[in-house]
């Protein structure tokens, strides 16, 4: 007697994944569901689009005690260059902080990270007034790549 067992469909294809059709790793699977099929560059142009009233330029930090840091950061808001800074215990809570005095009040609901290569991947599901989407952003290290998740998800919560 013979068997046999197919597992196609309890793992994702990587042409319906393009992120993993392109780096070799899944997406969330609620992110990889809403862009199923989609090639790399439309991916890329919807989940991190280079264009918006936000931008970010210079961004620095400095320990000031246990569990405490000052972040100063460079933003473009619109037309306007400004400067930013924010105390905070991390990254994220300081560019939330940020982005809420520059008018999007933005949260964070489910954060994903993924190694690429000597580079890092992050998946944001964010929410503003009701609504929910997803940002990407690579980076150098996990704070650059998780800062240009939040510059993409308040782009896409606050088109231009």
């Amino acid at each position: 007697m013979s068997t046999n067992t197919s597992f196609a469909s309890s793992f994702p294809s990587s042409a319906a994944d393009p992120f993993a059709a392109r780096h070799g790793k899944s997406l969330p699977r609620e992110l990889r569901n809403e862009s199923a099929g989609m090639a790399w560059s439309a991916f890329e142009a919807v989940y991190a689009p280079s264009s918006g009233p936000f931008r970010l330029g210079s961004w620095s930090e400095t320990k000031t005690g246990p569990g405490m840091w000052d972040f100063e950061a460079t933003l473009g808001i619109g037309e306007s260059i400004c400067q930013t800074a924010a105390s905070a215990p991390g990254p994220v809570a300081a560019m939330t902080s940020m982005l809420y005095d520059a008018g999007c009040a933005m949260e964070i609901l489910s954060f994903h990270q993924h190694e690429i290569g000597h580079r890092t991947a992050t998946f944001l599901l964010c929410e503003r007034a009701g609504i929910r989407l997803w940002a990407m952003g690579i980076g150098e290290s996990h704070t650059e790549s998780t800062l240009r998740a939040m510059i993409a998800g308040a782009n896409r919560l606050q088109p231009a």
